[in-house]
Parts: structure tokens; sequence; C-alpha cells
């Protein structure tokens, strides 16, 4: 097996790494509003 074939995954990739892709963004974005979220919170606990 080559690096070639790896990154090709028998002609499946689109799906195989666009389903990565999303997960990643989605995982991204989550991370975000959870810190946006998280100062609200300390700013309302402060005040």
């Amino acid at each position: 097996m080559n690096w070639n074939e790896f990154f090709s995954m028998g002609e499946r990739a689109f799906y195989v790494w666009g389903s990565f892709g999303a997960f990643a963004l989605l995982i991204i974005g989550e991370v975000v509003l959870l810190r946006t979220r998280q100062k609200k919170v300390r700013q309302k606990v402060n005040t």
C-alpha cells in the first residue's frame, strides 16, 4: 500500500475525507461556542 492508495481510499476519498472535514468543522464550532458561552457566564457571575 502506498500513500496515493491510502489517500484515495479505494475511490471513496470524497466521502471519507469529506466526513472527516465536516466532523472537524463541527468540533471546532462547538469549542468556539462553548468558550463564548463560558465568557458570558463568567461576566454575569462577576457583575
